[in-house]
């Protein structure tokens, strides 16, 4: 599964850099293309380890003092790199991989060198737009790490589960020995996700931060531990988005327009660039809050009667739920049900 562990300011770079380097990540080996501002058409490839020292080494035969490296996003791949940047105080940015596709216009035939080349020629043109990146908090990370860890747990427990609707098919003495290992398996598998969710809140309540947090996320109707701590990983801590509709573009519940001209007039829909696992867990979350929030309940069914798409309504929940969610944390108080004291 991949995990993305990076983070990116909300402040972006207006500084002026001497040298650019474009930084192609796999597991094994970074290739880095450097250019120079001043001359841009001159470009200088190198091919090093993905390994701590070696980054150390070349970062020492380069001009540090005046240099933005760029990278994709390749979740745990580039930790390495980030880690020595980070304290060696280095501007960087992680940019995710469709950005520089979008940008290299056409183009035939992949390699690693030509992807650096692509990643400094789009972190050279693109400064402006430029936003640096760091790392989270080790707490943020661990969180996230977590999370995943979860996840697969859960995923893991969900297909074991399914054997047990096969095995009904079977004669008792094929199926005899199958039964006690998946039993055990699930049993097991139940144990460890017992134990994570344990560390999980653990964790949460430790984080001064994280468990303020919690505590007013979860006084919303409809949003749950796990989708409180999804929130606080994503956003860490709230503080990587300027508003609820930068969030809401990012999990893709955000409506766009698509229209050209006069003939070309589409429905207003989300975009599938989405972070889909976010996506999934507010859409859960959006149905509880519909269900339990008076509010809600009385808003979709008066929006159900104007003839409104159920699935229309439901995304705008999905809003207003995040849109609640910033709310409380901006105000640092819990959600008031204003209902309760309507007449």
């Amino acid at each position: 599964m991949h995990t993305t562990l990076f983070v990116v300011l909300k402040i972006k770079s207006m500084k002026k850099y001497a040298i650019y380097a474009g930084v192609d990540i796999s597991k094994n080996s970074l290739d880095i293309c450097l250019l120079c501002a001043d001359h841009p058409k001159e470009m200088k490839h190198e091919r090093i380890s993905n390994d701590e020292k070696s980054i150390r080494k070349f970062l020492k035969t380069v001009i540090a003092e005046n240099i933005i490296l760029c990278m994709e996003d390749t979740g745990v791949y580039g930790l390495p790199l980030c880690y020595v940047l980070e304290e060696s105080r280095l501007d960087y940015t992680v940019v995710p991989a469709i950005h520089i596709k979008r940008s290299r216009g056409l183009k035939r035939g992949k390699t690693d060198k030509a992807d650096a080349k692509d990643i400094v020629n789009y972190v050279f043109t693109h400064i402006h737009e430029v936003r640096l990146s760091h790392l989270p908090e080790e707490d943020l990370q661990e969180l996230r790490l977590l999370l995943s860890e979860r996840d697969k747990l859960v995923a893991a427990i969900k297909m074991f589960e399914s054997t047990k609707e096969t095995l009904p098919y079977f004669p008792k003495k094929t199926c005899n020995s199958t039964r006690k290992n998946n039993d055990k398996t699930i049993r097991q598998l139940k144990k460890q996700l017992t134990d994570i969710e344990e560390s999980l809140a653990t964790l949460t309540r430790s984080n001064e931060t994280m468990n303020e947090q919690m505590t007013l996320l979860q006084s919303i109707p409809g949003i749950g531990p796990q989708t409180a701590r999804l929130l606080i990983s994503y956003t860490r801590c709230f503080t990587s988005f300027d508003n609820w509709r930068q969030f809401a573009c990012y999990a893709g519940i955000a409506p766009f327009e698509y229209q050209s001209g006069t003939s070309i007039k589409g429905k207003t829909k989300v975009s599938h660039f989405a972070q889909k696992r976010l996506k999934s867990a507010i859409h859960l979350a959006a149905l509880t809050f519909k269900k339990h929030d008076a509010e809600m309940k009385k808003y979709f069914e008066r929006k159900v009667e104007e003839g409104k798409n159920k699935m229309l309504i439901l995304n705008a929940i999905r809003c207003k739920l995040i849109a609640r969610a910033f709310a409380v944390i901006n105000r640092k108080t819990p959600f008031v049900n204003t209902q309760k004291f309507a007449a």
